[in-house]
């Protein structure tokens, strides 16, 4: 995503490709494994928009199993950009943004329901992002994040749309 790596748009067309070629059935087997190949699964699907995942994407963020995964899930939601996903984002962030002890995928739930909201013209993620709602006492619940400027609600949302973006410039139609 960074116009500057030599790579970038060699990586950006294998990247396109492979989640064109790639089946539903070798997804599904990536979706059963450790954290990584999760990850990667749930890009190919966002990349791809493969919106059949929906129920298992969210499923797997609600449930939290692997750590690092979750991100992924949040991005393909963003990608699917629709309602259905927006609710998925929404329970997830009832559940874990009280839960201040676990620092897992809130900021990338977070990213991904305002770019829905903004696309979607609602206000899902209004009663997270409050003063002193549920997003500020998650960040402030560890005092290094406190005022960082990676943990505003503006910059969830510049990243969930970076790499949308990204995913964007180089989808096939």
């Amino acid at each position: 995503m960074r116009p500057e790596w030599p790579h970038g748009e060699r990586f950006a067309h294998h990247l396109m490709d492979d989640a064109a070629t790639i089946t539903d059935a070798e997804l599904e087997a990536l979706l059963g494994y450790e954290w990584r190949s999760r990850l990667t699964a749930a890009w190919l699907i966002g990349v791809d928009r493969r919106e059949r995942f929906r129920e298992r994407i969210g499923d797997l963020l609600l449930a939290s199993e692997v750590c690092f995964s979750g991100s992924a899930y949040c991005f393909a939601l963003a990608r699917f950009g629709t309602h259905a996903d927006a609710e998925i984002l929404t329970a997830y962030l009832d559940h874990y943004l009280p839960r201040t002890d676990l620092r897992y995928d809130q900021p990338a739930a977070l990213g991904a329901l305002l770019r829905l909201d903004a696309h979607l013209g609602t206000h899902h993620a209004d009663r997270f992002t409050q003063p002193d709602g549920l997003w500020d006492q998650w960040v402030d619940a560890l005092a290094h994040l406190r005022d960082h400027p990676a943990y505003t609600p503006v910059e969830r949302r510049r990243s969930t749309d970076l790499q949308c973006e990204f995913a964007n410039g180089w989808t096939r139609p």
